[in-house]
């Protein structure tokens, strides 16, 4: 498998601030790779360097096999960015500015017209081709700036939080066609803050912070980094002290918090902890309602091993 992206040692500084600290990562051709990591964790400082936008104090960066530079046009002609603002011209139609920007990439007037045909299909906006920009809702203006993004079919896609403050059906639509992108061949890079839809598209996980990549893996590798493995939540009342306190010391877990209405225990390993959790309260016959088990999930991976929330980053 060949190595679309190798960036090592990189360094970015602003003045005092370190943006970007030693960071290195390889992508390989094929993968859809999720960055994850809190607002101001270098994700974006990162990109900008991997896209020759900023200049950068130390490291080495390389795209298909390349030293990437600012004047790499054979290397960027490959290379599709969709950013988290949306970048059109409100002047054009919807057909005007795809087919602006692929122009940017093709000169050649029937393979451009192809091109754009197929993007157009490809984020399903037949219907809006006259439409202009600022007609159009917030889903279908992401899908217009995918589709200026990747109708010279390119062979790195790079997309930056592409699905905030989309509708639950564009933003399914958006990642079904992320998905279809890299069965067509594209490696892509992701960023997002929606935990789900890094778990439902990545192939490999790196999750930055503070500059510094601190975990990289799949979705399973980072989940078995952490302590939880189990975490059981039980709807019951009247819950005293003491009977939190023997359900602290059952095998396995390491931890309970209980508001009042939910208890909530964590777990790590054993096979049978729920089962030992609801014997401790039928013990002192205490009634409970729902009963939830749910093994750990990338936000959890991400609390634990960053300390932040990440949902509380969100916007």
């Amino acid at each position: 498998m060949n190595t679309v992206i190798q960036i090592e040692n990189l360094v970015k500084r602003y003045g005092e601030l370190i943006a970007v600290d030693h960071f290195s990562l390889e992508i390989q051709e094929g993968e859809i790779f999720g960055l994850l990591g809190p607002n101001g964790s270098g994700k974006t400082t990162t990109i900008n360097c991997l896209l020759s936008l900023l200049a950068y104090d130390k490291g080495t960066i390389r795209i298909f096999g390349k030293e990437m530079t600012p004047v790499s046009y054979d290397i960027k002609q490959q290379i599709g960015i969709i950013m988290q603002n949306v970048a059109v011209f409100d002047e054009l139609t919807v057909y005007e500015n795809i087919d602006y920007f692929c122009g940017l990439y093709i000169t050649d007037k029937a393979r451009r017209k192809q091109c754009v045909e197929e993007a157009v299909a490809f984020v399903g906006l037949e219907e809006f081709l006259k439409f202009y920009p600022k007609k159009l809702s917030g889903g279908l203006l992401r899908r217009l700036n995918i589709a200026c993004g990747i109708a010279h079919k390119p062979k790195l896609i790079i997309l930056d939080e592409p699905t905030v403050a989309v509708d639950p059906q564009s933003r399914n639509k958006i990642l079904e066609g992320i998905q279809e992108l890299n069965r067509n061949g594209a490696t892509i890079i992701y960023t997002s803050h929606y935990m789900e839809e890094i778990e439902q598209i990545c192939t490999r996980i790196a999750i930055i912070d503070k500059g510094k990549k601190i975990a990289e893996g799949t979705k399973d590798e980072l989940k078995h980094m952490i302590r939880n493995t189990e975490t059981i939540t039980i709807e019951v009342l009247g819950l005293t002290d003491d009977i939190r306190r023997q359900a602290d010391a059952l095998p396995h877990v390491y931890k309970t918090a209980y508001d009042g209405e939910h208890l909530t225990v964590c777990c790590s390993g054993g096979k049978h902890n729920l089962i030992r959790i609801l014997d401790v309260l039928q013990k002192h016959d205490i009634g409970f309602g729902r009963v939830y088990s749910e093994l750990p999930t990338l936000n959890d991976v991400f609390l634990e091993i960053t300390g932040k929330e990440l949902r509380d980053q969100e916007g």
